[in-house]
């Protein structure tokens, strides 16, 4: 059996390069050619034949064939920005406008290095391998896209891994790997409600319909979904993050929008809380007099990691990193992650991979224009990842 962990300690200088070259040059959504080039390129370079780069909004797909072609095991990793302006004041920091505040820059050169350690190691992979590069992961859609377009299929995938880069989760240390089992992160809903009455004077508010009133009513009874209605035992949370509706202090209004979120960690508290939001709204809308247009979006699934799979990239990773450096992630987060669409189709597992520094100074929150990685950690997840390719019976 190859030498993974060195093969991929070896290779730590060359993750750095693609890494920093990828953060130069950040770009949004769907709209990443210059990153796509890159990736491709990379993969050209080291021999891989069977490279999917469809229409610039597709992502890329490439395929290592293994010992067993009816198996296929996906290897997924995201490559988009954020819109934001960089503040690390790092040599290779990005000028155009947009940044990798999110540790997506990284997750691509650990896929490039993953590919390139099973590349040397071909004659040993028992399954084929699919390597997912993602685009559009910060608004949701890059995950759905890529499925649309056939990810799943030519050749259809067994079990789906990735991992995310960073400080989502605190306590741990750089040279850790965190695992958990079950739900990880949370599914991520969006919600624009539009409540509809009849503007006039402040002054005679018995000759209006009070929108706000309504939006107001609505706001404070939606908070109760979740502390009357759902068990404290599944964490929910509905948030109303935006309010509009009026010009001046003297004028009711005809219209109001509020806009927000939802997060759950389970398909039924999910489907509960969408329900629950439509009938608060329309309820005391039809109470107060008015109407209400209710537009609910989907974004993410809760992410939830296999037992079975879980089991297995565990004990990879203590194989990689020690036993001793690989720990249970206590709790989940409320945030989203649309690795969860790939999730929801076969088992799989998504891992954490600790980049913070030991000067705490230096430590942002994800999404943050001074975010920064440590980048002596990079090699654990290639070694980690191409380890569990290898050992796929």
């Amino acid at each position: 059996m190859h030498d993974v962990r060195q093969k991929a300690q070896a290779l730590q200088e060359q993750l750095v390069q693609w890494r920093r070259a990828l953060h130069a040059t950040p770009e949004l959504g769907f709209d990443t050619p210059v990153t796509e080039r890159f990736l491709v390129e990379e993969l050209k370079k080291m021999g891989v034949e069977d490279i999917r780069h469809g229409n610039g909004k597709r992502g890329i797909v490439a395929l290592i064939k293994g010992k067993n072609p009816e198996k296929v095991l996906g290897i997924r990793a995201d490559y988009d920005a954020l819109n934001m302006t960089e503040d690390t004041g790092l040599p290779f920091a990005a000028t155009n406008g947009n940044m990798h505040a999110c540790g997506h820059d990284a997750h691509a050169a650990m896929l490039l290095g993953t590919a390139k350690i099973l590349m040397d190691c071909r004659d040993e992979l028992p399954w084929t391998v699919k390597l997912i590069f993602q685009p559009s992961e910060e608004n949701g859609k890059g995950a759905p896209a890529m499925i649309e377009d056939g990810v799943f299929e030519n050749p259809a995938m067994d079990v789906v891994v990735g991992l995310h880069i960073g400080n989502l989760w605190k306590g741990f240390k750089p040279g850790e790997a965190g695992y958990r089992f079950g739900a990880l992160m949370a599914a991520a809903d969006w919600f624009k409600i539009v409540f509809e009455g009849k503007g006039g004077h402040g002054a005679t508010p018995h000759l209006t319909v009070d929108p706000l009133a309504m939006a107001c009513q609505v706001v404070g009874l939606l908070q109760q979904i979740v502390s009357r209605e759902t068990s404290p035992l599944d964490s929910a949370v509905v948030t109303v993050g935006t309010i509009q509706g009026g010009t001046m202090p003297n004028i009711i209004a005809p219209s109001c929008t509020i806009g927000g979120t939802v997060r759950c960690l389970s398909p039924e508290v999910r489907k509960h809380l969408e329900t629950r939001i439509r009938e608060i709204c329309t309820d005391t809308a039809r109470a107060l007099r008015g109407s209400v247009a209710i537009e609910y979006t989907y974004g993410p699934p809760p992410l939830i990691n296999d037992k079975g799979i879980t089991e297995e990239l565990k004990a990879v990773m203590e194989e990689i990193v020690g036993a001793e450096n690989v720990r249970e992630v206590e709790e989940p987060t409320m945030g989203g992650e649309d690795m969860a669409f790939f999730q929801e189709k076969v088992p799989g597992s998504f891992f954490f991979l600790p980049a913070n520094f030991e000067d705490a100074g230096r430590n942002f929150p994800h999404h943050h224009p001074k975010f920064d990685l440590n980048e002596d950690v990079f090699w654990i997840g290639p070694a980690v990842m191409a380890r569990f390719a290898l050992s796929r019976g």
